[in-house]
């Protein structure tokens, strides 16, 4: 069947070459995300080690300062 003188495998080139474009479109879009998102410092987890260090005894002792 033509279609304004284009054949079936010429509809079908055109629609696989729109395809590529978007996924391209979206590739680079998801390297962008994951590229920022790797610029940002991980952040310390400061209540956590305060924890555990009164845990393990890193504490100073109270009686000692007084004296």
């Amino acid at each position: 069947m033509l279609i304004y003188g284009n054949t079936p495998r010429d509809i079908m080139n055109m629609m696989w070459r729109r395809k590529y474009k978007l996924l391209m479109i979206a590739v680079v879009i998801v390297i962008a995300v994951t590229l920022t998102g790797c610029t940002k410092p991980k952040p310390k987890l400061n209540a956590l080690d305060k924890f555990w260090d009164t845990l393990g005894g890193k504490t100073t002792d109270l009686v000692k300062e007084t004296k």
